[in-house]
């Protein structure tokens, strides 16, 4: 296990590595990045002081080095739009995305799994097809399209909800149903189609042929084994959202990452761009990480 723990470890510090260089190699390519940060209008004498003022005269392989140097001692450079470090602006909007993400995915994974367990059960009924409904009426639905429907009818017309802002419970509701539709939905059917293919696995027939409740097989043995497809999926869907629910918080107005990647790309603030993207990658690979342990403790064939 230990080995096993390092080496994915290992190979998290060579995505990064790699993800770090081509973040920075990114803007390069795309000219003179000095030209790019500069707002239009600029002069060239303007142009050529900020270049030398960010080092973009100095060799690639230099600029680099001092890059990843300044990253491993936890400097992701400066915002050129607030002055400020970007990792201080980051971590004042995380705190906001987080709880947005977690909300959205804890409804949605309990909907989704008590909606995909009833489809399962009972298959080809009234409550499978009540279920199926609101699993593909969830995916139909684009995000934007449901959160300007909810702030139609539950701000507008009903005036119970708020229409945006950052605060209280009150605010918190819509933005996190409307993002975490789309998740319900998928989470139903993946739990739904994993769970009609264990029941009719030969464990569960024998299982049955002891004598155990059928409840107790359902819960013990057939959903704890359907539920591996959906931890991967749940991974990357909290992985995507805590980089940054960008539809959701634009509509909401909601102070988080996504926001602010979208007001940095606005401002040609590209050492803040480069930082949430650089973070967006660290989520993911250590939610893969996370992921690959879990599988251990849900399936012990892979244990062994």
């Amino acid at each position: 296990m230990a080995r096993y723990l390092l080496s994915r470890l290992g190979q998290s510090v060579l995505v990064l590595f790699g993800v770090s260089l081509l973040i920075f190699f990114s803007l390069h390519l795309t000219g003179d990045p000095a030209a790019i940060m500069m707002p239009p209008g600029a002069s060239q004498q303007e142009i050529d002081q900020f270049r030398h003022s960010m080092g973009f005269d100095q060799p690639l392989l230099r600029q680099y080095g001092q890059y990843l140097g300044n990253l491993l001692q936890g400097d992701m450079g400066q915002s050129l739009r607030y002055d400020q470090p970007v990792t201080t602006l980051i971590g004042e909007r995380v705190p906001a995305t987080v709880l947005l993400a977690v909300t959205a995915l804890g409804w949605s994974t309990a909907t989704g799994l008590l909606l995909g367990l009833v489809s399962a059960v009972w298959r080809n009924s009234v409550w499978d097809l009540i279920a199926r409904l609101l699993a593909f009426s969830g995916q139909a639905i684009p995000v934007f399209w449901l959160g300007l429907l909810m702030i139609l009818f539950f701000s507008l017309q009903l005036r119970l909800l708020p229409s945006s802002g950052y605060g209280d419970l009150t605010h918190l509701i819509m933005p996190a149903i409307s993002l975490g539709a789309y998740y319900m939905s998928a989470i139903a059917r993946l739990v739904r189609a994993s769970l009609i293919d264990v029941l009719h696995q030969d464990y569960i027939r024998t299982a049955q042929a002891k004598g155990l409740s059928a409840w107790r097989i359902l819960i013990r043995h057939g959903l704890r084994n359907a539920l591996i497809p959906v931890v991967t999926v749940q991974g990357m869907y909290f992985a995507s959202l805590l980089g940054g629910a960008l539809v959701t918080e634009i509509i909401f107005a909601w102070p988080g990452i996504g926001r602010l990647a979208v007001q940095a790309i606005q401002n040609r603030d590209f050492p803040l761009v480069q930082a949430i993207v650089l973070l967006a990658a660290v989520v993911f690979v250590v939610v893969n990480l996370v992921i690959d342990l879990l599988y251990v403790v849900l399936n012990p064939r892979i244990r062994l």
